[in-house]
């Protein structure tokens, strides 16, 4: 697939998916224009040929040079090239533009908010974990159990310098002898706090699972972006698919299901 017709399906899933989170967005070049000044960047992941990997870019303030934009990447699976790039924004659109819709909306309804202790003057907005995977219910109890954040924290506060808002992606699982545990701020690998996360004590079953999750931590409880954003009509109650997404107790209280896209 050439890279213009890479950039179409990427924005044609970006749309698809930000509809099914409230917000109507729309292929505008080499964007995906949203309400307000929100928008949706695309650029080219290296050697994408015919992998599903997805870099896409949330802008917050469309138009201004200084305007924060929070990069995520993601990859899907698939038998064909556009399914795994419409699998790939599935996973962005469950676990990160969840949280950014949230940032604008500030209902509480895609993501949670908490501000945590052990990071002071940071505010936390967390969306669903994406579990998926053989035995997948273990790690997803054990998430929902255990403030990660707050047992990351004292790697992630060196690195917490800016006025943010930061990224932090966290990426865990595999099996037991054979894991994995990354952490990425702001899109870089944080070898601290991924340290960190590795020596926590998720379950490693005899089989292969794993946890997406991502996490915005602002510097202030953060007002809506846009005060009142246009919305799409709102969609038909989904059930959850696998892979399955949880939500962490204690300060994240609820349980949310996962959105499936184009059912």
């Amino acid at each position: 697939m050439r890279p213009q017709e890479r950039l179409a399906v990427i924005q044609r899933c970006v749309t698809r998916e930000m509809a099914r989170l409230g917000h109507v967005f729309t292929a505008d070049g080499e964007v995906v224009r949203g309400p307000g000044t929100t928008a949706v960047a695309v650029r080219e992941h290296p050697g994408g040929d015919g992998s599903g990997h997805v870099d896409l870019g949330y802008v917050l303030h469309l138009g201004r040079a200084d305007g924060p934009v929070v990069w995520d990447c993601a990859a899907g699976l698939g038998k064909t090239e556009e399914e795994k790039l419409a699998n790939a924004v599935r996973m962005w659109a469950t676990t990160t533009a969840s949280v950014l819709v949230e940032l604008a909306d500030g209902r509480g309804v895609y993501a949670d908010h908490a501000d945590h202790p052990e990071l002071p003057g940071w505010h936390a907005v967390q969306g669903p974990a994406a579990v998926f995977g053989f035995g997948n219910e273990h790690l997803a109890a054990w998430l929902a159990e255990h403030r990660v954040m707050a047992a990351l924290a004292p790697a992630l506060r060196p690195q917490l310098t800016g006025p943010g808002p930061v990224g932090v992606k966290l990426f865990l699982g595999g099996k037991a002898g054979d894991d994995v545990a990354e952490v990425r701020v702001d899109g870089e690998v944080s070898e601290a706090a991924s340290a960190a996360l590795r020596a926590l004590d998720w379950p490693r079953g005899e089989r292969l699972c794993w946890a997406r999750l991502f996490v915005l931590l602002t510097a202030e409880r953060a007002a809506p972006v846009e005060a009142a954003p246009a919305r799409a009509e709102a969609p038909a109650p989904m059930r959850p698919p696998a892979p399955a997404a949880v939500r962490p107790r204690g300060p994240f209280a609820r349980w949310r299901e996962a959105r499936r896209a184009g059912r």
